[in-house]
């Protein structure tokens, strides 16, 4: 069997993993793939940016049994209509239902035709009228570019003049296209957590909760990132709201099928977890990262069973099952992230670090040079994960690997799960 991972980051790597403990015994290639993924499977030099590219290159080669997107830009592209066209199983939504991550417009209309709990918003396409929106409709609110913008283009602003700023800096082209559109939405009060599932258009199946950590500093301070580290399970989700996040992901998926989209994939329910129960901040069309270095570690079941099953609307024939223990992953990151940063930093320590037991270092930004040498290569560097019979013990095992990794410009926040074991 012979499967095709697109992307290059912590995820696509966690992905490779999960893969790669597979009782079909795949040969996996990821492209363009990472350090870690290098050890796995095999890189090859393809350019998932362009969704014909990797088309290209499976028939060039022999083909694919699976392809399995990890990023949301491709998936938006249409890639995974491309890969249908051609006959080849594609591991993620067609471009419509992709669309619930490319506008975030187009979640929130969604969620109102459908009744899916969310804060009231209104959008523009001119800086003009969004500041006359601020200005009658005060401060707090969010800020958020519509389109894709690599995790960043969403600012809490608490004031007006924070909401103006933000504003801006989306119509000054900052976030290229995705600021064109601008949405504000009501601020909302409650701790954040995602709830992923596999969807086939029909069945879904949450997957594991995770508490991801967006601010580039301890105690949430500094600007947003991709995510600075992770843990799962999250002590405040008990079963019936657990239950009430599945039931929206459910509804969400019925909605899309209602208007005509058959949603094919991982839906990521971003939710704030309000007074008045759980409601949505955002939605995306795949994996999250770093949720899938936690998610995806405690899953028993094969994977590759669970996306055949998801492409081919069999998901309501699988069960899955998830390991007992806590999970942490702690984000390495390049000096200077999110903002400029060097790359081609020697990486040391990953063999003391990954040696130490219920630990896996997921690579993120790395890159295996010609001459044998790991080094940075971009702004989120690596994941460290733990296992652990309980999240005390899964951070300190994190943390104790953390400690034994080094590059020039190392950065990472030290308080990652401390919230899990204060809410536990």
């Amino acid at each position: 069997m012979r499967i095709l991972v697109l992307g290059s980051g912590g995820r696509e790597h966690a992905i490779v993993e999960a893969l790669s403990r597979s009782s079909h015994a795949p040969e996996i290639f990821c492209a363009p793939g990472n350090g870690g993924t290098a050890m796995l499977g095999t890189n090859v030099d393809v350019a998932f940016e362009d969704p014909a590219a990797p088309l290209d290159w499976i028939e060039r080669t022999g083909g694919v049994d699976l392809v399995v997107v990890g990023p949301e830009a491709p998936l938006v592209a249409g890639i995974t209509n491309l890969m249908q066209a051609a006959g080849v199983p594609c591991f993620g939504p067609t471009a419509d239902g992709a669309e619930i991550e490319g506008s975030k417009w187009f979640a929130k209309e969604l969620m109102s035709r459908h009744g899916i709990p969310t804060a009231d918003a209104a959008a523009f396409d001119s800086e003009d009228a969004a500041v006359a929106y601020i200005e009658e409709h005060g401060a707090p609110l969010v800020v958020k570019a519509d389109g894709l913008a690599a995790g960043k283009g969403v600012t809490v602003a608490r004031t007006e003049e924070e909401a103006r700023r933000a504003v801006h800096e989306c119509f000054s082209g900052t976030f290229g296209q995705a600021g064109d559109v601008v949405v504000l939405e009501d601020f909302l009060e409650g701790p954040e957590c995602s709830l992923l599932a596999f969807a086939d258009g029909e069945t879904v199946l949450p997957m594991v909760p995770a508490q991801d950590h967006k601010r580039a500093f301890d105690n949430d301070e500094g600007p947003n990132t991709g995510g600075m580290g992770v843990y799962s399970p999250v002590p405040l989700v008990d079963d019936v709201t657990l239950a009430e996040m599945t039931s929206i992901l459910t509804r969400t998926v019925d909605g899309m099928r209602e208007e005509g989209i058959v949603y094919r994939g991982v839906l990521y329910g971003g939710f704030i977890l309000t007074a008045g129960g759980p409601k949505v901040l955002e939605f995306n069309a795949r994996f999250g990262d770093p949720e899938a270095q936690v998610v995806l570690p405690r899953l028993k079941t094969d994977l590759v069973d669970v996306m055949r099953a998801t492409i081919e609307g069999r998901l309501d024939q699988i069960q899955l099952e998830w390991r007992d223990e806590a999970a942490v992953s702690v984000v390495l990151a390049s000096g200077g992230y999110p903002g400029g940063y060097e790359t081609g930093k020697p990486i040391h320590g990953l063999a003391e670090a990954s040696g130490l037991p219920g630990v896996i270092v997921f690579h993120a930004g790395t890159k295996l040079q010609d001459d044998g040498i790991l080094v940075t290569s971009g702004g989120r560097v690596l994941d460290v994960t733990a296992l652990a019979p309980t999240l005390a013990q899964a951070r300190e095992r994190a943390y104790e690997a953390v400690a034994r990794i080094s590059f020039e410009g190392i950065q990472y926040r030290t308080d990652i799960g401390l919230k899990a074991l204060q809410e536990a």
